[in-house]
């Protein structure tokens, strides 16, 4: 994914998460969901749904938490599945 597109995408994530939740959002987040976003690119999803559930399980995640997301969600089942149901994730 080039610069720019993850740029963009990352500035719809700010964008659809709500006022509250922007004003939350941090530079780390940023670089969570991105590499969220890169690790599920190849998922056959479409790139709002990827967004949207890398920006959910990002939420769900303890602001402490050290690992990825896509590290996180393997030991978190039913934040995986809620995410996916919430971003309309097909499949799987």
């Amino acid at each position: 994914m080039t610069l720019i597109a993850r740029s963009l995408l990352i500035v719809a994530a700010v964008t659809m998460t709500g006022a509250v939740a922007r004003a939350q959002q941090t530079a780390d987040d940023i670089k969570w969901i991105t590499q969220c976003v890169d690790d599920n690119k190849d998922e056959g999803q479409a790139s709002p749904v990827v967004l949207a559930y890398c920006t959910c399980m990002n939420g769900k995640m303890s602001s402490n938490e050290t690992r990825s997301v896509t590290q996180w969600e393997k030991a978190n089942p039913r934040a995986m599945e809620a995410c996916s149901a919430e971003a309309g994730w097909k499949g799987k």
